[in-house]
């Protein structure tokens, strides 16, 4: 089923309801935003000749026009390539080529950029915030949605490419609708009266969660700044109510910063999903007792759309379980439509608290990636995903991460799991942020090394760090080096970019 017939359902039953907000103003209300995309997606059918199957990509910062161009997209039968917005031009241009997009929605200072490296394969280039959108809302609507089936492609989602080129997701109908319901029993219920605050780039995990607020009739909020502010987030949540947010840990981690400085409480924020990435035991524990009972958490890859594991609001917020810090340390149970497995080299299932590779099958996974046989043939084998994750399950399903298989230290024929480590150093009080990662050592093979930043005006010295590490640790595991740094490479996701700092070893032994 298209997606786009959730909104003209909502359109239907609450025409009247506030849709897109830019801040505070509404926008749109549901009959707007659905008229909006079924003539967007006229256009795009008459004027531009996109048929159903081709692909329309998004090159935008955060904007209620992205979520017309999004379902105007999908209401012409189209899948959507949504390209992060703090890619170069030439990295943009090539995801475009790649999927053979046949036209691209930018806004104006990224399109400037993208316009001398657009591919042949791109006939046009709309500026979502110029005229020629503005026309396309006026074009011949299209009566309803172009019929799709559950397989057909909705999203061509294109991975961060940190080993090398993107591969392209192939994300289908059938893929988010069952995100979507498993969000509704896994993770958090969706309300009308909600507001889905888009203060994360709306290209990834942010954006894919629009849906369940489309299919509720819910607000829809890009801030005024298009960013995350978290000064901003907190005033606009007071005058709206009932927000839900996603967000990547460090920006869980801003948010308990900003509101521990300001005596903010989070007043008129519902619910806040987080994944991405590692959130460390003592963040989300200092975030629930600065911010209360709003946190829910998603584990999920690209390949299984916000849809592996979960840790609803009640396992976050639990402190009677024996075990409560370990499972809060975890990425929750597995999501009803998916079966999760942590499997050893050969795939065979390994006992609970052995460590192996995560695996995942089930309604969520992709069918593959877009024009890619070889990684199709490396990541999905026998039926399932191989997510490169490495984790362990306990006795009652909780599953705890460790690391990413290449992030993985190889000290001594030992292997060592940086984000343990990560974790020992950020309970000590002038460690705000850390990594950790392999240092290439002639007699051990690899050595631990951390990257720390110092919280404000505060030091600390490495014997200091090494005697912290040695009350929670085994010995072998602790940093042999630390480097001091001002702050830790990150996309704008908020993750940490290890490959840079293995660079910047790898730099620093070549110059020794």
């Amino acid at each position: 089923m298209n997606l786009a017939h959730w909104l003209v359902r909502s359109a239907t039953l609450g025409p009247r309801r506030p849709a897109l907000l830019k801040g505070e103003a509404v926008i749109a209300d549901y009959a707007a935003f659905a008229t909006s995309a079924a003539a967007i997606g006229g256009a795009l059918s008459t004027a531009h000749a996109v048929e159903p199957g081709d692909r329309v990509a998004i090159f935008a910062k955060n904007t209620t026009e992205y979520l017309e161009a999004m379902y105007a997209t999908w209401f012409a039968g189209a899948a959507i390539v949504p390209v992060n917005a703090k890619l170069h031009a030439r990295e943009a241009a090539w995801i475009i080529d790649n999927a053979g997009a046949k036209l691209v929605f930018v806004t104006e200072a990224l399109g400037n950029e993208l316009a001398p490296h657009l591919p042949g394969c791109c006939k046009a280039m709309i500026d979502i915030k110029g005229a020629d959108f503005a026309a396309m809302r006026k074009a011949a609507p299209l009566a309803a949605p172009i019929a799709r089936g559950r397989d057909d492609m909705a999203w061509l989602f294109y991975t961060s490419g940190t080993t090398g080129k993107p591969k392209g997701v192939m994300i289908s109908n059938g893929n988010i609708h069952a995100m979507t319901f498993s969000y509704f029993v896994d993770v958090d219920t969706t309300y009308a009266t909600d507001a889905a605050l888009y203060a994360a780039p709306m290209s990834h995990g942010a954006g894919l969660y629009n849906v369940q607020h489309v299919l509720r009739g819910a607000r829809h909020v890009v801030t005024e700044s298009g960013g995350f502010e978290a000064a901003e987030i907190f005033q606009t949540a007071r005058a709206l109510g009932d927000v839900h947010m996603f967000a990547a840990p460090t920006m869980v981690r801003r948010l308990t910063d900003a509101a521990k400085a300001s005596g903010e409480t989070g007043d008129g924020i519902r619910t806040i999903v987080y994944g991405g990435g590692p959130m460390y035991l003592a963040d989300i524990m200092e975030a629930v007792d600065v911010l209360g009972s709003r946190f829910c958490q998603i584990y999920g890859q690209g390949e299984s759309p916000m849809c592996i594991t979960a840790l609803p609001r009640h396992l976050v917020n639990d402190r009677s379980h024996p075990r409560w810090r370990e499972r809060l340390a975890s990425v929750g149970v597995a999501q009803s439509c998916v079966e999760v497995t942590v499997v050893d080299a050969d795939g065979r299932p390994v006992a609970a608290g052995e460590t192996g590779e995560v695996t995942v099958r089930g309604a969520a996974v992709m069918p593959g990636y877009w024009n890619n046989a070889e990684a199709n043939a490396a990541t999905l084998r026998d039926g399932w995903l191989w997510t490169g994750d490495m984790g362990a399950f306990d006795e009652d399903g909780f599953l705890t991460l460790k690391d990413r298989s290449k992030d993985v230290i190889i000290s001594g024929g030992t292997n060592i799991y940086p984000r343990e480590v990560e974790e020992a150093l950020l309970t000590h009080p002038a460690v705000a942020e850390v990594s950790v990662v392999g240092a290439p050592d002639a007699e051990w093979g690899e050595t631990v090394m951390a990257f720390v930043v110092c919280a404000p005006g505060v030091r600390v010295e490495p014997g200091e760090l090494d005697r912290h590490c040695l009350d929670s640790i085994a010995r072998f595991k602790r940093p042999k080096s630390y480097r001091f740094v001002a702050e830790l490479p990150k996309n704008n996701y908020g993750k940490v970019l290890k490959t840079e700092l293995r660079a910047l070893v790898a730099a620093e032994r070549e110059d020794a």
